[in-house]
């Protein structure tokens, strides 16, 4: 996948949020969580707090108190602790991004503002840039996920010499559709050394073809160990067996909804 072994690669499981029964959250079952990533799915990273856990419908207290957790449990275990700290608010986001640095996180990422949207590609930087200068000591990365937030910029535009802005920019999980976007986002990265993580699980054999690090998806709590069997083939050339893995997360995930 990426001759850079400074990057970010392989699978990154978007964590789900543990509830009780009443709506609190639970979080005894993350340890357990953890260790069942690493023992049964072989998936040794966390993207915290992101769509799948639905952070962005969780109150700040309930998003610090996970993302401690994640970073107590995942200590000494886990490769990478990344922690969404994305809100419609830059101050509220800003109070993440510190939070995340003070318990230990490996890195955060941001989601662009969905109801007042960045209506250009510089603006959208600004946004980054205000969140990023919270916690300048942790990567950085950006979070493409434009069916939700309706923030449909061409993202190899947003890239445009980011690093002059955030010094502590280190890519971007692309949870996008459009490959044309992506290539070029994954041409633009390469020289920087950045990552380039792709978002759409039922996709990912055509990302990892454009040259993608790797992924972060909700797929990879349960079918991780599928997926890790279909990144082997696909760096050992055997695409008919990738091909065949690929189908996984699809075949679960509409079996799941419907």
């Amino acid at each position: 996948m990426c001759p850079n072994s400074s990057k970010l690669t392989g699978l990154i499981a978007a964590t789900f949020t543990p509830l009780t029964p009443q709506g609190e959250l639970n979080l005894a079952l993350i340890g357990p969580y953890v260790d069942y990533l690493l023992e049964k799915q072989h998936v040794r990273s966390v993207f915290v707090n992101g769509t799948t856990g639905e952070g962005c419908s969780l109150t700040l207290e309930e998003r610090k108190q996970l993302a401690e957790e994640w970073c107590r449990q995942g200590k000494g275990k886990l490769d990478q602790v990344i922690v969404h700290v994305g809100c419609l608010s830059v101050k509220d986001s800003q109070e993440l991004a510190r939070h995340a640095a003070s318990v230990g996180a490996d890195a955060i990422a941001a989601i662009s503002p969905f109801f007042l949207k960045p209506s250009n590609a510089e603006a959208l930087q600004m946004f980054l840039k205000e969140v990023g200068s919270a916690a300048p000591q942790l990567p950085l990365y950006y979070y493409h996920l434009p069916a939700l937030t309706g923030v449909k910029l061409n993202v190899r535009e947003v890239l445009q010499d980011i690093e002059t802005q955030i010094p502590s920019f280190k890519g971007l999980k692309f949870s996008g559709v459009d490959l044309r976007d992506l290539g070029q986002c994954v041409t633009y990265c390469r020289p920087h050394g950045w990552s380039v993580l792709y978002g759409v699980d039922e996709q990912l054999l055509g990302a990892l073809a454009l040259g993608v690090c790797g992924a972060v998806g909700s797929t990879y709590n349960y079918v991780g160990h599928f997926m890790n069997k279909m990144l082997n083939a696909f760096e050992k050339g055997d695409l008919a067996l990738a091909q065949d893995l690929q189908v996984c997360p699809g075949v679960i995930f509409i079996n799941t909804i419907f």
